[in-house]
């Protein structure tokens, strides 16, 4: 069973868990204020904390009518803001998000479907006038090679996870992400949790290790994640 950590995230605004021996990326380079990243010392699996500006409803919503081409059991949430459900709303923003990671010419699939969870720990110690909505899903990102100078990149964590370098060039790979998505309506906050795991091809049972570390990462989350410090959002 995954062993995690306790550990306090943008200076102990916010507290949750990472897993066992997992090393803080800014200790190795400097990452954005916005976000906390974290990385496996085995593997380029990595977890990230990030705090976005909330997604509107017309953006999220257009997130739908794109993905539906591929996955037609989307189509059901592609209504306007005015019709949509604030559930059909909040999943939309959750692919917005994860959608927003590809570059041109990458892959999208949904895996599972966003939906609704309850963090305990969270939900307790919203202030009052402070709706919480937490989903929680599964998507993949295949990505198309990059050339880069035709320079491997060097140095730790140089490499982003999701990406394989050989002989200087980034090749297609395939990126499966288990991720939470918390939004915070007074605050016009989404803040994104994705743990990324690099699908490598003949290592099935790396593959099988790192997907059930990443679920049990994820649940983690959902039971520890609180926030201590809401005026960070201010």
């Amino acid at each position: 069973m995954a062993q995690f950590t306790d550990q306090d995230f943008f200076g102990g605004a916010i507290r949750g868990v990472v897993p066992q021996r997992w090393i803080d990326a800014s200790n190795l380079r400097e990452i954005p204020d916005h976000q906390e990243l974290f990385l496996s010392s085995d593997t380029l699996s990595s977890l990230i904390i990030e705090i976005n500006q909330r997604v509107s409803q017309e953006d999220a919503l257009s997130t739908f009518r794109t993905l539906s081409q591929q996955d037609p059991t989307l189509a059901a949430g592609s209504g306007s803001p005015a019709t949509a459900s604030p559930e059909a709303i909040d999943q939309a923003a959750a692919l917005y998000h994860l959608h927003d990671l590809c570059e041109e010419g990458d892959g999208f699939q949904v895996v599972s479907p966003p939906h609704r969870v309850s963090p305990s720990k969270l939900v307790a110690t919203a202030p009052a006038g402070s709706p919480v909505a937490v989903f929680k899903g599964i998507a993949q990102i295949r990505s198309v090679p990059r050339q880069r100078g035709g320079q491997p990149p060097s140095g730790p964590g140089a490499v982003v996870a999701g990406e394989a370098v050989d002989g200087g060039q980034v090749q297609a790979t395939t990126l499966t992400c288990h991720y939470l998505l918390v939004r915070l309506q007074a605050q016009e906050t989404d803040l994104l949790i994705f743990f990324n795991s690099l699908i490598r091809k003949g290592d099935a049972q790396g593959l099988a290790k790192e997907e059930s570390l990443a679920e049990d990462t994820i649940q983690a989350l959902v039971e520890e994640f609180e926030i201590r410090d809401w005026g960070l959002f201010v």
